[in-house]
């Protein structure tokens, strides 16, 4: 597994994660309160830039983060040709990609045990109705981690696919990449069963 922090430091780094986070919600709750597309066209330009600042190597990695967004932006795109409204269409996308982008960039900067920390301060009034705070820092944990190794290997089941067949993997990869989700899945579980389990999370 991997951190999805950036090895390139950056002033946002010493920031308090907490703080960040609740930047990041209100930053939310604005774009939906956009609605013209100069507007969210302006807001993204930001956001681009802000990946800018500190150097070439992190707004080339926080990029590639993004293209992850393509096969929805191309079905929101279709969907909203299909019908005739186009502005629509690019507003919705504009704000998909600017509140993804501005989410990518707290967790470029900002270290996954701090996440994990605010997480916890949190959870711990809902404890009293049976939430268990452990549980769930390693489940926001987990998807953090496992999430860039899923579509590490989903790349290269389509290459493989690529390097074998002249048709385009398409559905046909489907069948496999859960078979390697699972199976991760499955090792993951081993591994927390034999450090006791989440009793033990909580003791420690």
């Amino acid at each position: 597994m991997i951190s999805l922090t950036s090895p390139v430091k950056t002033k946002a780094h010493r920031w308090p994660a907490g703080a960040k986070l609740g930047a990041l919600c209100l930053s939310t709750v604005i774009l939906f309160y956009v609605q013209s597309v100069a507007g969210h066209i302006a807001i993204f330009a930001g956001v681009l830039t802000l990946y800018a600042l500190p150097g070439r190597q992190f707004f080339i990695s926080g990029i590639r983060a993004l293209k992850l967004l393509w096969p929805f932006i191309a079905i929101v795109g279709i969907w909203h040709i299909w019908t005739g409204e186009i502005a629509l269409g690019a507003t919705v996308i504009l704000r998909m990609m600017s509140a993804v982008g501005l989410a990518n960039l707290v967790t470029m900067t900002t270290y996954l045990s701090d996440m994990i920390s605010v997480i916890r301060r949190i959870a711990r009034p809902l404890t009293r109705f049976g939430l268990r705070p452990a549980v769930l820092e390693l489940a926001i944990a987990l998807v953090i981690r496992m999430t860039p190794v899923l579509v590490e290997k989903g790349s290269q089941l389509s290459q493989a696919w690529r390097a074998r067949s002249r048709r385009p993997a398409g559905w046909r990869i489907i069948l496999p990449f859960t078979v390697l989700a699972l199976d991760d899945a499955d090792q993951v579980a081993e591994a927390i069963r034999a450090r006791g389990g989440f009793d033990a999370l909580e003791e420690s």
